[in-house]
C-alpha cells in the first residue's frame, strides 16, 4: 500500500511562529498562559500544557505572569483591556495574515470614503478569528458563510467583502458573484496564501489517490475544509489521532493520500504515517 504525503501539509508559518513565542516564554520565570487555545490542535495544546503553558478562559482570574494571544486573535475591546493591567504582560503570537485582515476591517470602519458601507465578512460566524475580526469594525460587520445567506442578505448601498482568512476560494468567490448581482462591491481577497497552497496541495493529491487522510483537530476550520475538499474528490477521513484509524478503511486500498491542517503538528502526521505502514505491511504477510 503506498503512502503518499501532500507537498504542503501541516503546520503553517503563522502557527510554527506561535508555537515558536510560546516554547521560548515557557522558559521564562513565569507564569504563562495563552488566551483561548494558542491553535486550534488539542494535542499540540496538551503537549505545550506539559512545558508549563496554561490555557485561559477567564483572563480577570490571571494576577500576573504573561499571557499569550493566539494565532486567531482576539477582540479589540478585549485587547484593550488587557493592556489597562499593568501587572500582566501580552505578547501578541496573532498570525500575521490575520492581523493584515484585522488592519484592513479597522481602515474600512474608519476610512472616511468607506465609513459608510457595509464590510461583509465571508467567514464562520462563532469562529475566534471572525470574532475578533468583527470587533475592528465598528458595528459595520456582517457575517455570511454561504451562498444560501448571501442571497438572504438585504443591505443598503455599497458592499466591503473581505474573507475569514482560512476560507476555501470557492465559497469566497461564489458569495461575491451572488453579492456583486445586487450591489457595488469592493473586494478584500484577504485568504492566506498557505491555507490556498493546502488546499490546492491536498485536491491534487485526492485526485490520485484511492484514500484519503486528512489530519487535524476537529475544532481546526482549516483542516475541516481540507476534509470538505477531498471529499469531493474520494473516499476521505478526518481524524485528530492514531486511536482513530481503523484497519478496515484500507481493504482492497492500493494507494493512501496523507495531509494535514495548518495547526497540525509533525509529530502527529508522523505516527499515523507509520500506523498506516504497519496496517500496509501487515496486510501482505
Amino acid at each position: 500500500m503506498k503512502i503518499k504525503i501532500a507537498k504542503n501539509a501541516g503546520f503553517c508559518f503563522g502557527v510554527r511562529r506561535a508555537i515558536d513565542i510560546a516554547e521560548k516564554t515557557a522558559k521564562r520565570k513565569f507564569k504563562v498562559y495563552t488566551l483561548g487555545p494558542i491553535i486550534h490542535n488539542p494535542q499540540e495544546v496538551g503537549r505545550l500544557k506539559k512545558q508549563g503553558i496554561e490555557t485561559l478562559k477567564n483572563p480577570k482570574k490571571v494576577k500576573g505572569g504573561f499571557i499569550i494571544l493566539r494565532t486567531h486573535g482576539i477582540p479589540f475591546e478585549l485587547h484593550k483591556k488587557l493592556e489597562e493591567n499593568k501587572s500582566i504582560n501580552i505578547i501578541d503570537a496573532t498570525c500575521p495574515f490575520v492581523k493584515r485582515a484585522q488592519n484592513i476591517v479597522k481602515q474600512l470602519s474608519t476610512d472616511i470614503k468607506s465609513s459608510d458601507k457595509t464590510i461583509i465578512l465571508v467567514g464562520e460566524k462563532v469562529h475566534p478569528e471572525v470574532v475578533a475580526l468583527v470587533s475592528y469594525g465598528n458595528e459595520k460587520c456582517v457575517v455570511i458563510e454561504n451562498i444560501r445567506e448571501a442571497k438572504k442578505f438585504k443591505g443598503c448601498g455599497d458592499l466591503n467583502i473581505v474573507s475569514q482568512t482560512t476560507q476555501t476560494p470557492k465559497n469566497f468567490n461564489n458569495i461575491v458573484k451572488v453579492l456583486k448581482k445586487r450591489y457595488k462591491t469592493k473586494v478584500y481577497n484577504t485568504i492566506c496564501k498557505a491555507t490556498l497552497d493546502r488546499q490546492k496541495s491536498a485536491e491534487k493529491l485526492a485526485t490520485s489517490v484511492d484514500l484519503m487522510i486528512v489530519v487535524g483537530g476537529k475544532n481546526s476550520g482549516n483542516t475541516r475544509r481540507l476534509a470538505q475538499i477531498c471529499s469531493a474528490k474520494i473516499q476521505t477521513y478526518h481524524i485528530e489521532t492514531v486511536n482513530s484509524l481503523k484497519e478496515k478503511w484500507f481493504k482492497n486500498i492500493e494507494s493512501v493520500g496523507l495531509t494535514a491542517g495548518a495547526s497540525t503538528p509533525n509529530w502527529i502526521v508522523k505516527e499515523i504515517e507509520g500506523i498506516i505502514k504497519k496496517i500496509g505491511e501487515k496486510r501482505t504477510c
